[in-house]
């Protein structure tokens, strides 16, 4: 059985099943789970089966494809409703998304006191980096410009509803989002290996919880740890450690917020429910460029890219499972708009004028049946109002791209992670990884452009490579920005190296004849300075922030010393990182005896507080160290004399 083939289940329903098993019940649990999941499983219209055995069958009943209720997981054995099949298949279902907030708000109330969610041991710089202002102190810090609000992740909600100036959050607020952070304190101190259904269905119900105190975006970071937690158990391919940082670090520095936040930072901290699609009235589109898509999980498909006269990105997307394959056939299928009979491919270099438009709060154009869109003229790139999006420096493009992609920025619904640059391609450059295309745009920057995609039956890779047998061409380029040490970007649409027309890197093939010189091999550029962070040792901090996700807070307790990491990074002139992962390591091997000598329950608050404290930091530094190299400062040391930081432990 694959958790696919089940219908989501309510995060709610999940949790009341795994609360009611008994103790014994709930020790068999994840065994249960993965026996369940090798069970042949059948869908019959909106109830699905499992065969528990021969003898038994387990139903889920999904109306409206959701399984929203208790009683709609049924089991045929004997100790039924009490067994602990019913709670098994809830928990390897799919959580289902979060329902919409109920219609009526909380009412105001007054200021509750101070939330106790993060412990009052946490010392002036870890506070800094826990308490959304990782101000620099000197050194490297200052240099690359650590300041900033370091707040959490971005969830998936709009953006946030309005408050009043010095507005609070209410008591039940408050005590939801101790359930939060105690919850994903939890996960932390248990990791991958040691989250199993029990320590999940806590995270779903503190989620619930958060969803019905007008919550949303609290509740959507749990339900983001839930999800990557059973893709990590079960060795989905997909799974990345560092989804699951970025994840828990929202989820811990959202609830920790939500006691401290007033006014419009605490509307930030709520977020909102998501309002998939909004009326936006005629829009007069101009095509720039189509990209296939194909996900880790078999979909494919395509998403064109296209400009308001204002300036403003859309994209029209058709993605739906079935690989590179479908993403080459889908880009010649008209797109689905209103009356036009446009290709994904046209609509990439034409026009559209559409009425009645409705658009999702990160730029995707609704097909409504209200929806009108006719074929319009288009604009080539060196036309307004397309033009207007290359007359940005690359430096301020970086920066709206890097508030984009963000791991910790209050979500606002807007920007976009695509970089418009004029460059001249310098050659190939050889990478620890492979070679990628080097190139020179305003202002002497150097970027690193690579592919996007290195499926062989999608375009980029050829292409690249063709490319970088033409050093000296000058092309218009449309890249996804990479946050990185350097000026890097995923190359996606470039001008036809001829000046005629537009390329789509991953759809249309490029061919010798189309390069200047066709019998020109391949040009390596000479080795490139690293950046202002390529030798940087923020490494040493961030790899013990990822090694505690997988193995829980002992991974980090059984260090034995940590002394010449925390010297390295100080050389390195960041002693609030040196200081950070002192502490980090100190919390996690701090282990208190009772007067009988026995081991007291370690301080699970602490140790998040220091580990949030530490994502954070890292985050933060790195973005800066991307934004200071398209500044064009690459290869500049930085070198002012380091400080040192007390008391980071408190």
């Amino acid at each position: 059985m694959n958790a696919a083939q089940l219908p989501p289940v309510a995060p709610e329903v999940t949790a009341t099943l795994v609360e009611g098993l008994s103790p014994r019940l709930r020790k068999r649990l994840d065994a249960a789970v993965t026996k369940l999941a090798a069970r042949p499983t059948h869908r019959d219209g909106d109830t699905t089966t499992i065969e528990v055995d021969d003898e038994t069958e387990l139903r889920l009943h999904a109306p409206g494809g959701v399984v929203a209720k208790v009683e709609d997981i049924t089991c045929g054995c004997l100790l039924a409703p009490a067994c602990v099949h019913r709670a098994a298949a809830a928990c390897a279902a799919p959580a289902a998304d979060l329902a919409p907030e109920p219609a009526e708000q909380a009412t105001p109330e007054a200021p509750g006191p101070a939330s106790a969610t993060a412990p009052a041991a946490v010392g002036p710089d870890a506070a800094r980096a826990l308490g959304l202002n990782v101000a620099p102190t000197s050194g490297a810090d200052a240099a690359t410009g650590v300041a900033a609000n370091a707040a959490p992740g971005r969830a998936p909600s709009t953006a946030p509803d309005a408050a009043t100036p010095h507005e609070t959050a209410s008591p039940d607020q408050r005590a939801a989002a101790d359930a939060l952070w105690s919850a994903g304190a939890a996960v932390l101190e248990a990791g991958v290996d040691g989250a199993g259904a029990v320590t999940q269905s806590a995270l779903l119900r503190a989620a619930h919880t958060a969803r019905l105190r007008h919550l949303p975006r609290a509740a959507g970071a749990a339900l983001s740890v839930v999800t990557l937690l059973r893709a990590a158990r079960a060795g989905n391919p997909s799974y990345r450690t560092a989804e699951l940082v970025t994840a828990l670090a929202e989820l811990l520095g959202t609830a920790h917020r939500v006691g401290t936040a007033s006014g419009a930072e605490l509307a930030a901290v709520r977020g909102r429910v998501r309002r998939p699609y909004s009326p936006d009235g005629s829009l007069r589109l101009y095509g720039l460029f189509t990209e296939p898509v194909v996900t880790d999980s078999g979909h494919g498909g395509v998403r064109t890219w296209v400009a308001g006269a204002d300036g403003r990105l859309f994209t029209v997307g058709d993605v739906a499972p079935g690989g590179a394959g479908r993403a080459l056939g889908v880009a010649d299928r008209a797109v689905r708009l209103g009356d036009s009979a446009l290709t994904h491919r046209e609509l990439g270099r034409a026009g559209l004028a559409v009425s009645g438009a409705t658009v999702s709060p990160d730029g995707r154009l609704g097909a409504g049946k209200a929806v009108k869109a006719v074929t319009a003229r288009g604009a080539v790139w060196t036309e307004p109002p397309l033009a207007a999006l290359w007359g940005t420096p690359p430096a301020e493009q970086a920066a709206r791209a890097l508030r984009s992609t963000s791991r910790y920025a209050d979500p606002d619904g807007t920007g976009s992670d695509l970089l418009f640059l004029d460059v001249e391609l310098l050659g190939a450059i050889r990478e620890p990884g492979g070679a990628c295309l080097l190139a020179r745009c305003e202002g002497g920057v150097r970027v690193r452009l690579t592919v996007a995609d290195d499926d062989p039956a999608l375009a980029h890779r050829d292409n690249l490579a063709l490319l970088a047998a033409a050093p000296g061409t000058r092309l218009r380029i449309i890249g996804r920005l990479i946050p990185a040490t350097h000026p890097r970007l995923t190359l996606l649409a470039c001008t036809h190296p001829t000046g005629e027309g537009t390329v789509d890197l991953g759809l249309d093939r490029l061919r010798r004849a189309d390069l200047p010189d066709p019998s020109a091999p391949a040009h390596f550029a000479p080795p490139q300075p690293a950046g202002p962070g390529g030798a940087s040792p923020l490494y040493l901090l961030e790899r013990r922030v990822e090694q505690t996700v997988p193995a829980g807070r002992a991974a980090l307790g059984l260090l034995s010393d940590v002394t010449a990491e925390t010297r390295r990074i100080r050389r390195g002139g960041l002693p609030t990182a040196a200081a950070l992962l002192t502490a980090l390591c100190a919390s996690a091997a701090q282990r208190d005896r009772d007067l009988f000598g026995r081991l007291l329950p370690a301080d699970t608050d602490g140790f998040a507080a220091y580990w949030l404290a530490a994502a954070r930091y890292t985050a933060a530094v790195s973005e800066s160290l991307c934004a200071a190299a398209w500044n064009g400062t690459e290869g500049d040391p930085v070198a002012v004399p380091p400080v040192p930081v007390h008391d980071v432990a408190g």
